[in-house]
């Protein structure tokens, strides 16, 4: 007797979600993890906060960045960092996982609901799997400086709505009777709002409550009293989201720093430019042309098979809006895509991050039509990961033979860029198989990064509990690159007075940017009681020897390059551009 399909259907599925799943956890705590360059910014806030010992007003030692981002997203990391006791990248970076898995099981629960009753397990795994191998989500979703937490909250209310119209519907296809949300419901959408705009900006209960507006118009028969009724309980959750930031100003003992940095400086200066709007809008810094590709470029490496989605479905637009052809729970989702991309077309500060909070529309309605996307969308991804996986196994082979990784280390990052050429080529051996390999190959480009950077980030490549202790309290100058990126160190030497030395640092910029090399790493050993110090060559020793002690080293990868330092010339060759080393001096008294 033969077994049934779903019996044998199922669990590769399942495996995928789980397999990714733990991607998210692995290399969490890594200081080399995808993430936003301001991460370290923002998580050099929360320390400062933390140290003073009050909740507000917010700390920083850089300049103008102070009130940047609204104090929830500051007193989580303080929360999850224990004020100080337990600071680590991993506790700081774990309720974005948190929020992040919330988020896809929601997703995941209304794709199996919205989907054909045999197909329901494998849709749901397959939202689940799009939503967390997008781009975004893997790069904004499991960091600090995350989309997780406004996504989540400000999903709430759509969840709901779709919940309702999926609930009544008998059929699936036509409109559900007439059911609303009540006042309590758009009370608790307010105060949802509000908690997701304490974490990035009130500006975001705009498109929050348009989509919701727009969701439960469209999803429901018109009247004129549903109107009514839907534009005020929009209206009072947007009146409660906006009320629950302006706490923050009620707070803070500094509202009007709090006024001039945060809704002049970083809101309304997004709204402002030199150039006149529409010449802005057209050939400004940030055209209006490019935020039409915000879903895409949000996918990354999936950005090909999004950017089909899109095209098929502006291909059937004209079928589909009809009212028996798309069902209220679809409307809900066209609702929540196509609010969110709108409204951020319009400021002149453009970016596809601003559109993260409507990704699970997109991974819900791409599920829901993953076998009729056209094959070429995956070929070429596939034909975009297979050099992708061949260099990041490179890669990890040029670590090992620097002695940055073991055998062991680089075998297992080896063996997951095999399967995932493999996995690959499969998709171009069966053409049914392309959809299904695509997301294999993406997984195994994240899986195959987050290893090779595994030995780089373990503790041990670190420095030592004995250079750690020797170095507490002391003053070391340490390179900055970026702005904040010098706080970095602090997970590095706990306890450490750090000072950046190169641009962007504490209040007073550079030091010393003048001198040649040489000259300026003598001036920085004379002047603290130690120094971190990069140098371009991998066989040149510390050029301030015998006159300097050299503590300890580590390896320090590059993270931004020159024009012309990486070539196709010495493309192979990464040990000439990716790695550098990191010396710990001090003047030899």
């Amino acid at each position: 007797m033969m077994r049934p399909r779903s019996s044998t259907a199922h669990w590769p599925w399942l495996l995928l979600v789980a397999l990714v799943a733990l991607l998210y956890l692995l290399g969490l705590g890594s200081s080399y993890a995808p993430t936003n360059g301001d991460e370290m910014v923002y998580i050099h806030i929360a320390r400062m906060t933390a140290e003073s010992g009050h909740w507000l007003p917010l700390q920083s030692e850089l300049v103008g960045t102070r009130n940047t981002k609204p104090p929830l997203l500051i007193w989580q990391a303080m929360v999850a960092g224990g004020w100080g006791q337990t600071w680590s990248l991993f506790a700081l970076r774990l309720p974005s996982i948190i929020y992040t898995f919330a988020t896809t099981a929601l997703l995941a629960f209304f794709a199996y609901r919205m989907s054909e009753a045999s197909n329901r397990l494998r849709t749901a795994c397959v939202a689940a799997a799009l939503y967390l191998l997008f781009f975004c989500t893997f790069r904004y979703g499991r960091v600090y400086l995350t989309s997780a937490p406004e996504t989540f909250w400000l999903a709430l209310p759509m969840w709901w709505v779709l919940w309702l119209r999926l609930r009544d519907s008998t059929t699936g296809m036509g409109h559900p009777a007439d059911a609303t949300p009540g006042p309590l419901a758009y009370t608790l959408f307010g105060i949802a709002m509000g908690l997701g705009a304490a974490y990035k900006s009130f500006a975001l209960v705009a498109p929050a409550a348009a989509a919701l507006w727009c969701a439960v118009l469209l999803s429901t028969p018109w009247s004129w009293r549903t109107a009514i009724r839907t534009t005020i309980g929009a209206g009072w959750s947007t009146l409660i989201g906006v009320g629950i930031f302006a706490l923050w100003f009620v707070l803070d003992p500094d509202p009007a720093s709090v006024w001039q940095e945060f809704v002049v400086a970083e809101n309304a200066g997004k709204m402002s430019s030199s150039m006149g709007y529409w010449q802005a809008a057209l050939s400004g810094p940030y055209p209006m042309w490019t935020q039409l590709l915000a879903y895409p470029a949000n996918g990354g490496l999936l950005a090909l098979p999004v950017l089909g989605f899109c095209l098929l479905a502006l291909r059937h637009t004209g079928k589909l809006l009809q009212p028996a052809r798309l069902s209220p729970a679809l409307w809900i989702l066209l609702a929540w895509a196509v609010v969110w991309l709108v409204v951020f077309t319009i400021p002149n500060q453009r970016s596809e991050r601003y559109v993260i909070p409507a990704m699970p529309a997109v991974a819900i309605a791409m599920a829901l039509v993953w076998d009729r996307l056209p094959r070429v969308w995956f070929w070429l991804t596939l034909l975009i990961t297979l050099p992708a996986l061949v260099m990041l196994g490179r890669i990890s082979w040029v670590m090992g033979s620097l002695g940055m990784a073991s055998t062991t280390e680089v075998a297992i990052t080896l063996i997951a860029a095999g399967a995932g050429i493999a996995g690959a080529i499969s998709g171009f051996y069966r053409k049914s198989w392309a959809a299904n390999a695509s997301l294999v190959a993406v997984l195994a480009v994240y899986g195959c990064f987050t290893l090779m950077v595994q030995p780089i980030s373990k503790d041990e490549a670190g420095y030592s509990s004995a250079i750690e202790a020797q170095m507490k309290s002391q003053r070391v100058a340490v390179p900055n690159g970026f702005t904040g990126q010098y706080e970095r160190y602090h997970f590095q030497l706990h306890g450490a007075r750090i000072t950046p030395y190169d641009a962007e640092g504490r209040n007073t910029g550079a030091l010393y940017p003048e001198m040649p090399p040489k000259e300026r790493l003598a001036r920085l050993l004379n002047e603290f009681d130690a120094v971190i110090w990069l140098q371009e060559d991998l066989n040149e020793p510390p050029s301030c020897l015998p006159q300097c002690t050299l503590l300890a080293q580590r390896w320090h990868v590059k993270s931004r390059h020159k024009d012309g330092e990486v070539t196709l010339d010495n493309l192979w060759q990464v040990q000439d551009w990716l790695f550098r080393r990191e010396w710990l001096l001090t003047a030899t008294r």
